[in-house]
């Protein structure tokens, strides 16, 4: 558009700090201008207009950040305005506004109208609204940008066309960041651009606060995430993204719903954490005098629909683990887990590869995308490989001929090449309970990373799945698999164990091996006072048993399969968004001091 080639050919950055009502004051030879993100403090004159500060008042490397003085200065300014504006009968404030079309609907309306080109007649007079995000004006002659939920789309504004003031109250009250309605016929420019040739316009919000510098964007990380509104208003893209992700999230629906799946609600705020080994949220019910934790998984209630009778469920919502936070961590995220009876793990990775491509088609339509520089090619079949296999490709230690030695395990683990030279990893090799857990220890540390192409890793260690099958034909193992994309798990899938007596024995072992962790870190009566590590604090939580899951299963529930899915990571993949704080609209962030 012409309002973005003007502020693209402008190269000092004082320009956006000119207020358009000293437009009137210079020759009409004198080149154009341009506001753009960021309104300056100006000076209200009595007749209502506006001056400009000295414009040399500040440098170009300080120009790119209003100050909190500035913004408190615009602020007083725009403020000034609201209390005009109703003094001349005008409420900054609508109600409503009925718009006959989005800026893209009219783009695509009007694509084959000529250079020049005015449309005048009655069905060709429309009436839009959105935020002003761009403005400059020469002489009797304003041209503005409206941004809208679909686009943008230029103001053709001409003094002898608006009737009484309003030409002059379009200059001096209306503002960047302004959300206007607009009414008037259609037109393109000599230079090519469709705009809206206005008849009338009214303010519905006036916006008090300066939108950031357009020449640098909201480029504060941290406070791109704190406002989000503020970064989605100036980097356009970011709106995209949260696009995109309804975009997947139908996606995901579609397909499940299609397989048969029915969708379920299951509580929130539950009596026990269970379905996984995290850390609880913990609050406390008033009325009934108990505490209660926010869910750490959906999988123990969604199980015990299948016991109820139902045969394919699934829900998508919302989970709380009390962890670290990172650029794959987030304390709340959003996964889907279903669960079909009659069915294995097998089932489960055809589900996956069908849901994660149709995703992948309706928000990128392809198959073949770029993740941070990768190229990741999602055409199925997808690589399926036994986590012993991919160890001993990685590290030529087999783990099936170490036996349940857990020493001499040990020692040959640290003995390979690329192992234990990092004290971390060393210490996390050591601190293993079983030969399970050195398997999985080593294929997080050296072989997860490398899994870049779609891959799904089998037959887990019994000792992690403690709510996996065991395998048919490998004693020590599940019937259990993750799917890794770009060394990130996406998937976590089992055929579901159904014998409650084992189910029991495998939780009550969990418990028990978790509370002796706890026991070490509880402070003893006299170290009550002292300050617990971080780490330590990881485990000094409770966990219960969730007896009445055990009851259901005593009722018997029929042979399943079943997978969580992380929402937030699979957006995170199809959007090639580097940090899961890009793809969850308000994520959790530390107290701003």
């Amino acid at each position: 558009m012409e309002a973005w080639k003007a502020w693209t050919a402008s190269s000092h950055p004082l320009k956006q700090l000119i207020h358009l009502a000293s437009s009137t004051t210079r020759r009409r030879t004198s080149p154009r201008f341009i506001v753009t993100c960021c309104s300056p403090p100006t000076t209200t004159t009595a007749a209502g207009g506006s001056r400009v500060a000295g414009r040399n008042r500040r440098s170009s490397s300080s120009s790119c950040s209003s100050s909190t003085s500035d913004i408190g200065a615009i602020r007083a300014i725009r403020l000034k305005k609201v209390e005009e504006l109703r003094n001349k009968g005008l409420e900054p404030y609508a109600y409503k506004w009925d718009r006959t079309h989005t800026a893209n609907q009219l783009q695509d309306l009007y694509r084959h109208l000529g250079n020049g080109k005015e449309l005048n007649s009655e069905s060709d007079h429309v009436s839009i609204a959105g935020r002003i995000v761009a403005r400059r004006a020469f002489g009797k002659l304003a041209f503005f940008t409206l941004r809208d939920d679909s686009g943008t789309i230029q103001l053709y504004c001409e003094k002898e066309r608006l009737l009484n003031e309003q030409f002059e109250q379009l200059k001096t009250l209306v503002d960047i960041g302004d959300l206007l309605g607009v009414s008037g016929s259609i037109k393109r420019t000599e230079k090519g651009e469709l705009s809206v040739y206005v008849n009338s316009f009214a303010i519905l919000t006036k916006s008090l606060l300066p939108l950031p510098d357009k020449y640098h964007g909201l480029t504060d990380v941290d406070k791109r995430y704190r406002q989000r509104y503020v970064d989605m208003i100036a980097n356009p893209e970011v709106a995209d993204t949260f696009r995109k992700r309804a975009k997947i999230v139908s996606a995901i629906r579609r397909t499940v719903e299609s397989s048969g799946f029915i969708e379920v609600e299951t509580p929130v705020l539950q009596g026990a954490a269970g379905g996984a080994e995290a850390r609880p949220f913990v609050t406390y019910h008033n009325s009934l005098g108990r505490d209660l934790y926010l869910r750490i998984a959906t999988e123990l209630h969604l199980k015990r629909m299948l016991v109820g009778g139902f045969e394919k469920v699934y829900e998508l919502g919302r989970i709380f683990r009390n962890e670290g936070i990172s650029t794959r961590h987030n304390p709340e995220f959003t996964t889907i887990e279903m669960y079909e009876a009659y069915s294995d793990y097998e089932s489960m990775m055809n589900m996956a590869e069908e849901i994660v491509t149709q995703c992948a088609l309706a928000v990128c339509g392809k198959l073949t995308i770029d993740y941070q520089g990768t190229e990741i090619c999602l055409e199925r079949p997808w690589r399926r490989e036994t986590m012993h296999n991919l160890v001993k490709e990685a590290t030529g230690i087999d783990f099936n001929e170490l036996g349940n030695d857990l020493k001499v395990a040990k020692e040959i683990t640290l003995r390979a090449p690329g192992i234990g030279h990092d004290s971390k990893d060393k210490s996390s090799i050591e601190a293993c309970t079983s030969v399970g857990h050195l398997l999985n220890e080593v294929f997080e540390i050296v072989v997860e990373p490398q899994l870049l192409q779609p891959t799904f890793v089998l037959d887990y260690p019994i000792e992690i799945s403690p709510l996996a099958k065991p395998h048919r034909r490998h004693a020590g193992l599940t019937e259990r698999f993750e799917l890794f994309i770009c060394g990130r798990e996406l998937a976590n899938a089992f055929s579901e164990l159904t014998d409650p007596m084992d189910q029991r024995g495998r939780l009550e072992e969990q418990v028990r091996q978790h509370n002796e962790k706890r026991a070490v870190v509880v402070p003893e009566p006299d170290r009550a006072e002292e300050k617990t590590t971080k780490n330590e604090d990881d485990d000094a939580y409770e966990v219960t048993l969730d007896d009445d899951f055990l009851t259901a299963l005593e009722y018997g529930m029929p042979p399943a399969s079943g997978m969580g899915l992380g929402v937030d990571r699979l957006v995170m993949l199809l959007t090639n968004s580097a940090s899961i704080r890009d793809v969850i609209a308000f994520p959790v962030l530390k107290v701003q001091q």
